[in-house]
C-alpha cells in the first residue's frame, strides 16, 4: 500500500501539469490548457487573417498589420482558480521553439518601437497595447484576464511555454507543451 501511494504522490505534479487540448470545429483553431497550484493558463490559436484583420479594422497599415501576423498569435488567458492572490510578469515567461534554446516573449515595449519605426498611428499603437496580455498583473481568486501574446516561431512550428507566478511567498512555475502556431492558411 505504501508503494502505491508513494507512486501515486510522485505522478501527481506530472497530471497537475497535463494539458488539455480542443479544436474549435468551425475554425479548426486549437486550444491548450493547463490548471495547477491555483492557476489556469489557456492558449488559442489566432490564425494570421485573424490578426491582420482586427489590427487593420484598428488603423493598422497593411503592412504593418501583417508584420504582426507573422508572429505566432495566441490569445492567452490566465485565471486564478486557487485560494490565494497570484501575481505575473510576462517579462518572466519563456517559450521554446523545438530545438531552440528558451527566448522571452516580446514586450509590448519592443512591439511600440517598431510601430513607431513603421509609422503606425498613435490610436492604433493604443488600440494594440490594449489588445495585448498584461505585463503584469495581480489576480485575486476568482479572477482572470485576457490578451494577444506571440512568439517567433514559424507557421505550424512547435513550442513550449514555460510560464512563471508568485502565491503565498513562492514563485511557481509550469509549462504547457507541444503547443503549435497556427497554419497560414487557418
Amino acid at each position: 500500500m505504501r508503494l502505491l501511494t508513494l507512486a501515486l504522490l510522485a505522478a501527481w505534479p506530472l497530471a497537475a501539469l497535463a494539458a488539455e487540448q480542443s479544436v474549435d470545429a468551425d475554425t479548426g483553431l486549437v486550444t491548450w490548457q493547463t490548471e495547477t497550484a491555483g492557476i489556469q493558463v489557456r492558449l488559442t490559436q489566432i490564425s494570421p487573417n485573424q490578426a491582420r484583420g482586427f489590427y487593420q479594422a484598428r488603423g493598422f497599415s497593411p503592412e504593418a498589420a501583417d508584420r504582426y501576423a507573422a508572429e505566432c498569435v495566441f490569445m492567452t488567458v490566465v485565471r486564478n482558480v486557487g485560494d490565494a492572490p497570484i501575481r505575473h510578469r510576462l517579462a518572466d515567461w519563456r517559450y521554446e521553439p523545438a530545438g531552440q534554446p528558451p527566448r522571452a516573449i516580446r514586450s509590448k515595449t519592443q512591439w511600440e518601437r517598431l510601430w513607431k519605426q513603421l509609422g503606425v498611428a498613435e490610436a492604433a499603437r493604443i488600440a494594440f497595447t490594449w489588445a495585448q496580455f498584461p505585463a503584469t498583473q495581480t489576480f485575486a481568486p476568482g479572477d482572470w484576464n485576457q490578451g494577444m501574446t506571440s512568439y517567433s516561431v514559424p507557421r505550424g512550428g512547435a513550442f513550449t511555454l514555460r510560464f512563471v507566478w508568485r502565491a503565498d511567498g513562492k514563485q511557481h512555475s509550469g509549462k504547457l507543451e507541444q503547443v503549435r502556431c497556427a497554419d497560414e492558411n487557418a
